[in-house]
């Protein structure tokens, strides 16, 4: 969905001054045209949204087809129907922002924090604090009840987040992210802590995601499964922690950077566990080795056993802005109960 000004302008052009199709544009199929000619007010995808809701006119009367063939000469309009507007509520909660425009707005997400209201979480969210903030402003696009969100991070993941305030900001950015940036500037770098140490330095995870357990879980699937999504994870060893403490010679937990290569769902989470090496904190994926942390001294193990999310922040994130091209950067420090985490195991080589 657009904004309500875009759309606004959009409709005032189309009513104001009628639109005659060129001789030119003969052959050319109807939403195509338009989208050219009303970007980057309206979207195709929104065109088309239209034309099925009988809002376009040609010639006084209701487009019936998107895939119409223009002959030229037609004079079209919009009867551009009200925007539908969010149903979430705005609501006053505190935002970290790290940069803003008419384009985009950069948070540093806390952890605990949903991304868009669902199940069990419909108000309290991400998506009605920038109701709040952001007012008329923000993009519908999405959905209603995910307006300008293009990419997400789990509840108990902090970190950097961007989210589109128009709808052409909106569509680059959501293909950037649906890319995974492949053709593109986009990057991605979490930090985590896991158990153990993984057996290289640096490596890649390259495992099939699908379902999981449950419809909230995800798994290393087969490459031939029906739900497999590629996905691809760069990590590199960032400190160790706990090395020849008590009776095990190797590491007892690793800090580590984690580059996306793919954008999938649990992703880091689950491929981690893959290889050995849950998250600290994982409820879902980490349990096989909540025990270890009976090793640990009591202070230690009162927190890791306390610790309550994955330990995963999503530490920097890196893309073209979708109105200038210019390569924006954003990085979040590590929030406060991963830092208390990190200085904790850090103290096991003065113990």
């Amino acid at each position: 969905m657009s904004t309500p000004d875009s759309e606004a302008n959009a409709q005032k052009e189309a009513q104001s001054t009628i639109l005659i199709v060129p001789a030119e544009a003969a052959g050319q199929r109807l939403d195509q045209w338009l989208a050219a000619r009303l970007a980057p007010d309206l979207s195709r995808s929104r065109i088309q949204a239209l034309i099925k809701q009988q809002a376009i006119l040609i010639d006084g009367k209701p487009a019936a087809d998107q895939k119409r063939k223009l002959g030229g000469g037609e004079s079209i309009a919009l009867e551009m129907p009200e925007p539908d507007p969010a149903e979430p509520e705005g609501e006053d909660i505190a935002l970290d922002i790290l940069f803003e425009d008419d384009s985009i707005i950069v948070i540093n997400k806390p952890a605990g924090l949903v991304v868009h209201p669902g199940a069990g979480n419909w108000t309290g969210t991400l998506v009605n604090a920038l109701i709040h903030h952001c007012g008329d402003s923000l993009s519908g696009i999405g959905g209603v009840k995910r307006p300008g969100i293009v990419h997400r991070l789990d509840k108990d993941t902090s970190g950097v987040l961007v989210v589109a305030k128009n709808d052409e900001a909106h569509r680059k950015l959501s293909a950037a992210f649906a890319d995974h940036g492949l053709t593109g500037d986009l990057e991605r770098a979490y930090i985590a802590v896991v158990w153990g140490e993984p057996a290289r330095m640096a490596g890649t995870i390259d495992a099939p995601l699908g379902r999981g357990r449950d419809r909230t879980t995800r798994a290393v699937v087969s490459e031939t499964a029906q739900d497999a999504r590629h996905a691809v994870t760069h990590f590199t060893v960032l400190e160790r922690f706990g090395e020849n403490y008590g009776k095990s010679p190797e590491p007892i937990a690793t800090a580590v950077e984690c580059r996306l290569e793919t954008g999938r769902t649990h992703q880091i989470r689950v491929h981690m566990t893959h290889i050995g090496h849950p998250l600290i904190g994982d409820r879902d994926y980490g349990r096989a080795l909540r025990t270890k942390a009976n090793i640990l001294p009591e202070e230690l193990k009162t927190m890791v056993n306390a610790f309550p999310r994955q330990a995963l922040h999503a530490q920097l994130l890196a893309f073209r802005h979708p109105r200038t091209n210019e390569l924006m950067r954003f990085e979040a420090p590590l929030p406060a109960d991963m830092v208390e985490l990190v200085d904790g195991f850090r103290r096991l080589h003065h113990t």
